[in-house]
């Protein structure tokens, strides 16, 4: 049952708010129409052609390790509860080739690697280092080792030859775009050109040390954010070391009561969401696997190596967009994309169908009630917002996004998803208002937030919300299918 929100809150302009019996409607028939989304999904999914191509996928990404690695950790945000119970087990098996393709390295090979880097031997840096690794990254493993001076750290090491594999995988990818496209036509070359200049920036440890150090610091005294400091001085190019944090990954995580999991989740979604309009950057690689929950409550975000600033103009266009469309203003949606180069072909898109598109997107931030993510929600979205084959938004899916926000919509996808693995529940549009428009945070994480950013150098100010324009009717056009 939704929560019962103050009235006086809601008198800002937008026509999303419960105070209303027409709002409180459009809520329902959006939760109902979100549900649809993921029944159209599943339909699709049937269609044994698809199983077919994602075995041929399966087959071409299996010598391409590197790539694989990342593809099956962008793939693992979906619900395969999606997939029919007939294909279930076989779409599984296919799938973690590629979730489980890091290779098993044996400790003295990657105790080479590490001495290699320093040019000496491992107890000269290191007093202690355990040889079985407590974790394993997309191109690397994580092992836990103290220095001389008594402090426990985190060495993360990549794997021998993993920067040869990655550049060879890199090149091929055109080769197999067709491939990859049959199973996973999200894979357009927009997505292609990411993968190839953000694989090849993971592969330089130095400087996802550097950017670490710079995102420690500015979490600096975080009541409920840690980012684990590095050691800029003992890191190399395949080596990275950083603070130790003891805490519990994603899976214990998951087990965790109904209200720590919501807790959690909305931590999750402040940092990796929120940190883009606050700060105008965010870490572009949300996963399970990067965050730990501390004894203390605090939750640590881990691995760097895929991380974007933006520039301030391009964040508030974004905030710009999604503002109109929460107040449904879908002819100043549509114009404003018209102008920023996103929709190249403006006679082909009718306004109605641009804010659809942007709603099946992200309209769970949206809604203005408490809406519990599920992973069928998830990835419902995600899968028709990209798919081609699927009759919604045929206009806008052959657009353009421009790269600098393609970047960011993959990041707000992948907390989307994580957010539906833990089935975390908030009104996550009083969240999102507080970077919208400037709104006084609700939640007590929002409070203890916002009273740290205090001690900070204010950020920029918000505009206000304008008085929500009035409905007028308009006419339908056809879409190019």
């Amino acid at each position: 049952m939704a929560k019962e929100l103050p009235t006086s809150r809601l008198a800002r302009g937008t026509k999303l708010g419960m105070a209303v019996a027409g709002n409180a409607l459009r809520a329902q028939k959006t939760r109902r129409s979100m549900r649809g989304r993921s029944e159209a999904v599943r339909a699709r999914m049937a269609e044994e052609s698809m199983i077919r191509a994602t075995e041929q996928m399966v087959m071409v990404l299996g010598t391409m390790k590197g790539v694989a690695m990342k593809l099956g950790q962008m793939l693992s945000v979906l619900d395969l509860d999606l997939v029919p119970p007939e294909h279930r087990d076989r779409f599984q098996r296919r799938l973690a080739v590629l979730r489980d393709s890091a290779p098993t390295v044996n400790f003295d090979v990657m105790r080479a690697v590490i001495e290699e880097d320093y040019g000496k031997p491992l107890d000269q840096v290191f007093a202690t280092f355990e040889p079985e690794p407590i974790a394993a990254a997309s191109i690397g493993q994580v092992y836990r080792a103290t220095l001389h001076d008594g402090r426990t750290v985190a060495v993360k090491v990549q794997y021998p030859g993993i920067d040869a594999a990655v550049r060879a995988d890199l090149k091929n990818l055109a080769m197999f775009r067709r491939v990859l496209q049959s199973a996973m036509p999200w894979v357009t070359p927009a997505v292609l050109d990411e993968l190839r200049l953000n694989l090849e920036s993971e592969l330089d440890y130095v400087a996802e040390a550097d950017t670490q150090r710079e995102i420690a610091r500015l979490f600096a005294g975080h009541p409920f954010i840690f980012v684990p400091d590095t050691m800029p001085e003992l890191s190399t190019t395949r080596v990275l070391v950083s603070e130790y944090f003891a805490g519990r990954g994603f899976d214990e995580i998951r087990q965790l009561p109904d209200a720590e999991r919501n807790r959690i989740g909305e931590i999750i979604y402040r940092f990796y969401v929120g940190s883009l309009f606050t700060f105008n950057e965010f870490c572009g690689d949300p996963h399970p696997g990067n965050l730990l929950l501390g004894d203390d409550g605090r939750v640590a975000f881990l691995d760097f190596g895929l991380f974007n600033r933006m520039d301030p103009e391009h964040v508030q266009f974004e905030i710009t967009c999604i503002r109109a469309a929460a107040e449904e203003r879908a002819e100043d949606l549509r114009d404003l994309m018209v102008q920023r180069g996103v929709i190249e072909s403006p006679e082909e898109i009718t306004p109605e169908e641009c804010l659809e598109y942007v709603l099946a997107a992200c309209e769970w931030a949206l809604i203005d009630q408490e809406l519990t993510i599920t992973p069928e929600l998830a990835s419902g979205a995600f899968v028709l917002a990209v798919d081609p084959r699927a009759s919604e938004f045929a206009g806008m899916k052959q657009q353009n996004l421009p790269p600098e926000h393609l970047f960011s919509r993959r990041a707000d996808f992948l907390t989307f998803g994580m957010l539906g693995q833990l089935e975390a529940t908030n009104n996550w549009h009083r969240i999102a208002r507080e970077w919208l428009y400037g709104d006084e945070p609700v939640t007590d994480l929002g409070k203890a937030h916002h009273a740290w950013l205090a001690t900070r150098p204010a950020p920029e100010p918000k505009p206000k919300a304008a008085p929500a324009k009035k409905k007028t009717t308009r006419k339908r056009t056809t879409t190019k299918a």
